[in-house]
C-alpha cells in the first residue's frame, strides 16, 4: 500500500525561467525506507517542501494515505539538516513544541509522553537540559525525538547528519535503522552520501536529470537487520560505485 504519492507534480521557483521539478510521479509503499541522492541544487529539497506543505506545487497533487495533502494536518513529521532546537527552551520543552501545536492534552499527559520519548531515544534524564549540553549526536537525537512526536506515520529527514562528525555519523545510522525498525515507520532521508544511502535504504530514489521529471529507484542488495559489514560484499561496492558514476556524470562539463 502506498503511504505517499506525487501524481504529475511540477514546481517552479518564483523568478525562474523553468521548473525545477517537472511532471515527476512516485510512490512509496508504508513502512519502507528510501533515501534521495542527487547532485546539490537539483531539487531533492524542493520535494521535501511540497511534501510537508512549505511550498504548493505548480500543478499536480500530493496524497498521503490515499488522501490530498491539501485536506490534512499533522501528516508528516520533518527533520531538517539542523536540529534546531531553540536555545532558549529545555529539551523537553523543544520535545513540546509538536504537541502544544496539535493540542488536546494536559501538561502531565505531555510530560509522559516527553519522558517517553527521551527514554526511546537513549536520553532519560535530560529533559531539564538545554540544547548547549547536548553534544552533536544527542541533540540530533532529542530532534528525531520531537519529530517522532509529531505522530505522523510518514518522516522526512533532511541531510540530518551530514554536519556530524564521521564516527558520530556512523552511530547515528545504525541507532536510525534501529529506531525504524522499532517503530515502522515511512522513511524518507535525503543525503550526499552513497554509502550512507545504501546503507539505509531498502531501495534508493536517485536523482539522475534535472529538471526532476523521474526519480530512478535502484534496489539494495542487502536484507535487514544490518551491520556495516554489509557494505564490503562485491554487490554493494559495485552498487555504491555505479551510483557515484551517476552523479559524477551530472557535474561533468
Amino acid at each position: 500500500m502506498s503511504l505517499l504519492e506525487f501524481d504529475h507534480v511540477s514546481y517552479q521557483y518564483p523568478g525562474e525561467k523553468f521548473n525545477i521539478v517537472d511532471d515527476l510521479s512516485f510512490s512509496v509503499e508504508q513502512g519502507s525506507f528510501h533515501c534521495i541522492i542527487g547532485i546539490s541544487g537539483c531539487g531533492k529539497s524542493t520535494i521535501f517542501r511540497m511534501t510537508n506543505g512549505l511550498l504548493k506545487p505548480k500543478s499536480g497533487s500530493i496524497y498521503v494515505g490515499g488522501r490530498s495533502i491539501v485536506e490534512q494536518k499533522h501528516y508528516c513529521g520533518y527533520m531538517p539538516q539542523k536540529d534546531l532546537l531553540f536555545p532558549w527552551r529545555t529539551v523537553g520543552e523543544n520535545l513540546a513544541l509538536p504537541l502544544e501545536i496539535m493540542g488536546g492534552r494536559s501538561r502531565a499527559e505531555q510530560r509522559d509522553l516527553i519522558d517517553d520519548a527521551l527514554a526511546d531515544v537513549g536520553l532519560e534524564g535530560c529533559r531539564d537540559k538545554r540544547p548547549e549540553e547536548l553534544s552533536g549526536g544527542m541533540r540530533q537525537r532529542a530532534a528525531f525525538a520531537r519529530t517522532m512526536l509529531t505522530g505522523s506515520d510518514l518522516l522526512l529527514l533532511d541531510e540530518p547528519f551530514s554536519a556530524l562528525d564521521f564516527l558520530t555519523r556512523i552511530s547515528m545510522q545504525e541507532w536510525l535503522l534501529k529506531q525504524w525498525e522499532k517503530h515502522q515507520k515511512t522513511i524518507l532521508f535525503i543525503t550526499h552520501d552513497v554509502e550512507e544511502a545504501i546503507f539505509l535504504s531498502g531501495s534508493v530514489l536517485a536523482v539522475t536529470k534535472t529538471p526532476i521529471h523521474t526519480l530512478t529507484e535502484i534496489p539494495v542488495p542487502a536484507e535487514y537487520p544490518r551491520t556495516r559489514e554489509c557494505l564490503t560484499r562485491p554487490e554493494m561496492v559495485s552498487l555504491r560505485e555505479n551510483l557515484i558514476d551517476v552523479l559524477r556524470k551530472q557535474v561533468q562539463p
